[in-house]
């Protein structure tokens, strides 16, 4: 076999330089130059053109992004902020009447919840809120404007919560002041009042709630005379010693949608809230 390819390799070599006409061993021929190297501007023209690239409309490109930024909007909104409108003086001094603040989720993913002394917005437990209040956006533009915290969602209240799981609450000392299981919450710094008894709305200052039972929380106003809050649903008799019905009082935690973390309009009351060190010292 080895002979046989050689003498075929000697012969196509003799033949092809008999072929170029003493050209030298090797050289081309005339249709053979251009192949392998610069293409000739005849073959350049001869080529075909790329069909060009189709670009969406403008419209379409519109309506693209704005679906992106609907459903961004959504994820953030479902599962880790959301923004939220004051529309009461219940909170106040720290949330006045039109601020808008925003609410963070990621504290209570998994085991995480409400711990005393936190701003929390949640769900109305029932019958909190007048038919007025609990009725949210009636058309697509407040609909849109809620979901800014540029309108009042409808449904949900925001408190501050007193009271978590086994605590007790009382109201009051001699210098007025709440009661977390026989510790006094000094509240003189953020709350409105103050000076008045912590029994927001109503007739007397003895009134008492708890244990809280487990997956509650019990939550106040920080206008304590003006909110209509756990203390409010309590059902006291009115004298001294006498137990109160604390049924209604208190918010289950699967209600409370997340946490207040910052004011952020207008922009001259932009804040990050904390919660008050008064509550450090009724840690257990």
């Amino acid at each position: 076999m080895d002979a046989s390819l050689t003498g075929a390799g000697a012969g196509a070599g003799v033949e092809e330089t008999g072929r170029g006409g003493g050209a030298g061993y090797g050289s081309p021929r005339p249709d053979q130059r251009h192949r392998g190297g610069d293409v000739s501007e005849e073959d350049q023209a001869a080529a075909p053109t790329p069909p060009a690239r189709r670009r969406i409309p403008v419209w379409q490109e519109s309506l693209l992004l704005l679906g992106l930024a609907i459903v961004l909007a959504l994820i953030v909104k479902t599962f880790l902020v959301q923004a939220f409108y004051i529309p009461s003086g219940s909170m106040e001094p720290g949330l006045e009447i039109n601020d808008r603040i925003l609410v963070q989720k990621v504290s209570y993913w998994g085991s995480g919840s409400p711990e005393r002394g936190d701003i929390v917005v949640f769900e109305d437990p029932g019958a909190w809120l007048s038919a007025a209040e609990a009725s949210g956006p009636t058309n697509l533009l407040t609909d849109a404007m809620s979901r800014i915290g540029l309108y009042p969602t409808g449904g949900h209240l925001v408190k501050r919560v007193i009271g978590v799981a086994g605590d007790t609450i009382e109201c009051c000392d001699e210098q007025g002041r709440l009661l977390v299981n026989g510790e006094p919450l000094d509240s003189s710094g953020f709350t409105l009042n103050d000076d008045e008894c912590d029994g927001p709305m109503l007739s007397t200052c003895e009134w008492d709630a708890g244990p809280v039972p487990d997956g509650m929380v019990f939550v106040m106003g920080d206008h304590r005379d003006d909110s209509a809050d756990s203390s409010y649903r309590l059902r006291c008799g009115g004298r001294k010693g006498e137990a109160c019905d604390d049924s209604d009082a208190f918010v289950p935690v699967e209600l409370v949608v997340g946490k207040v973390f910052a004011r952020v309009w207008p922009a001259s009351r932009f804040d990050l809230l904390e919660r008050p060190d008064a509550f450090e010292a009724l840690e257990d």
